[in-house]
């Protein structure tokens, strides 16, 4: 019994550091290769990447998960979308 107490606990120190990390990507930062600049991937990001790829008519993939030609396509369209064009407020 003592063994398996052991084994569990440790198996769960081991998992905790996966699972508080398996929703980091909203905290990483990405290298924009052709305008030499690094972009920080949140909420902000993950909203303006669903509008690029609700404009060119694409199922949503994570980004983690997209091509790198994508994502160059993807950086480009959003330097000519910065957030005042993206998430302007509509007041009347």
């Amino acid at each position: 019994m003592k063994n398996y107490i052991t084994a569990l606990l440790l198996g769960t120190a081991l998992l905790a550091p996966v699972a508080i990390n398996a929703d980091e990507h909203h905290d990483r930062r990405y290298y924009d290769k052709d305008h030499k600049d690094y972009h920080e991937w949140n909420e902000r990001e993950d909203r303006a990447y669903r509008k690029y790829l609700e404009e060119r008519h694409m199922r949503y993939r994570d980004w983690n998960r997209s091509r790198e030609a994508e994502q160059r396509d993807y950086w480009r369209w959003r330097h000519d979308h910065p957030d005042n064009v993206l998430f302007r407020l509509d007041i009347h």
